[in-house]
C-alpha cells in the first residue's frame, strides 16, 4: 500500500450525487477519488433540457453535467471508464476499511465509500425508442413534462409512478392518455381514482410496437394483446414509466441492507447498515432528481468525515442507524 493509492473517501459513481460528494469531502479535508465506468455526468447529460435546478432557468443537461465534472475536478481526480469490480473489507492501524479494485485493475485503498451507483429506467425494447430518447422520448415527467404542455403524449405503464405521472402531466396542461397493457392498474386505489376523477384516457389491454417520427416523434404504434388489432396514434411524447432498476450490486456485495431487495437503505445522514458505506442518489429511491441528489451527496461527505475522525465502536454503533 502506498500513499497514491490510499484515500480517505472513495466515491463510486460521477452522477450528481458523486461530484457533490467530491467537492464537500474535499472541502471537509478528506483526500478523495471519484470511479465512474462510464461518463460523469449521470442521467443529468441525458436530459434534453433541465429547468427546475437552482441557478440555471434554462440549460441542456449535457451542460449542466459537465458544468458539475468540471467543477469536481477543480478539487480532485475523476476517473472516468473505470468500473469497480470488487470491494474487500481489510482493517489496519491507519484508518483504511476496504480495498477496491477497478476494470483496469488498479487497487484502492480506502477509509469510506460512497455508493452513487444510481439507478436505469427500464426499456420497452421496442423499434424507434433509442432513436428518439430525447426527441419526444422520455422517462421522466417532472423533468420533461413542462416541453409538452398542450402536445398529446402518451404515457405507458400501470404502476403507482406511471398514474402519478399521468396526473401531473395533465395537471400541468399536457393532453396525456395512459396505455397498460392490462385489463386493470397495479396502482393504489388512490391514483386510480384521480385518473378516473381527472377523465384522463386509457388505452386497456395494449403493449407499445413501435415509435415513429422524423426529427422527433410523431406517432405510436399500439398492438391490442387481446386481438392482435394493431393502431396508430398521432403522438408529440411518449413518456415510458415501466420500473425502475437500481444499480445495487456492489452494495449487495457489501453487504448493505436493501429495501424490498431493490433501493439501498440509508438513514437520514446517509449511512448505510455497513459502517463507513454511504449511499445517495437513484441508488437510495425517494424523490429522484438532480437537485436532491446533489444534496444527499453533500451530506454523505459530511457524515463520512465525521465517522472517520470517529473511534471505530462510535462508528458501528451509528450505522443504519
Amino acid at each position: 500500500m502506498t500513499e497514491d493509492n490510499r484515500f480517505d473517501y472513495l466515491i463510486i459513481g460521477a452522477g450528481a450525487a458523486g461530484l457533490a460528494s467530491a467537492i464537500y469531502g474535499v472541502r471537509a479535508g478528506m483526500k478523495t477519488i471519484v470511479l465512474e465506468g462510464k461518463g460523469a455526468g449521470g442521467q443529468t447529460g441525458e436530459a434534453s433540457e433541465i429547468e427546475n435546478y437552482p441557478g440555471f432557468p434554462k440549460i441542456e443537461g449535457m451542460k449542466l453535467a459537465e458544468k458539475f465534472k468540471r467543477h469536481a475536478e477543480e478539487y480532485t481526480q475523476i476517473l472516468e471508464g473505470r468500473s469497480v469490480v470488487s470491494i474487500e473489507h481489510v482493517r489496519d492501524m491507519k484508518g483504511i476499511h476496504f480495498l477496491v479494485k477497478d476494470s483496469s485493475g488498479d487497487e484502492y485503498y480506502a477509509g469510506a465509500i460512497l455508493l452513487a451507483t444510481g439507478a436505469e429506467h427500464r426499456k420497452l425494447g421496442v423499434k424507434g425508442e433509442a432513436d428518439f430518447a430525447g426527441k419526444g422520448v422520455s422517462y421522466c415527467a417532472t423533468c420533461d413534462g413542462f416541453f409538452f404542455r398542450g402536445r398529446k403524449v402518451f404515457m405507458i405503464g400501470g404502476g403507482n409512478t406511471a398514474l402519478m405521472d399521468a396526473i401531473y402531466l395533465k395537471g400541468i396542461g399536457v393532453d396525456v392518455s395512459i396505455v397498460h397493457r392490462r385489463k386493470e392498474f397495479r396502482a393504489d386505489m388512490v391514483y386510480r381514482e384521480k385518473v378516473k376523477e381527472l377523465g384522463i384516457p386509457v388505452v386497456w389491454n395494449a403493449v407499445v410496437e413501435e415509435i415513429k417520427g422524423e426529427k422527433m416523434v410523431q406517432s405510436i404504434v399500439l398492438k391490442d394483446v387481446e386481438t392482435g388489432e394493431i393502431t396508430e396514434h398521432e403522438a408529440n411524447g411518449v413518456f415510458i414509466a415501466v420500473g425502475i432498476t437500481p444499480n445495487n450490486e456492489l452494495a449487495k456485495a457489501l453487504g448493505c441492507e436493501l429495501d424490498g431487495n431493490t433501493y439501498v437503505k440509508v438513514n437520514r445522514k446517509q449511512r448505510t447498515s455497513v459502517p463507513y458505506v454511504y449511499a445517495a442518489g437513484d441508488l437510495v429511491g425517494g424523490i429522484q432528481q438532480i437537485v436532491v441528489a446533489a444534496a444527499e451527496g453533500a451530506i454523505a461527505a459530511m457524515t463520512a468525515f465525521e465517522d472517520i475522525t470517529s473511534p471505530y465502536w462510535v462508528v458501528n454503533e451509528r450505522a443504519g442507524e
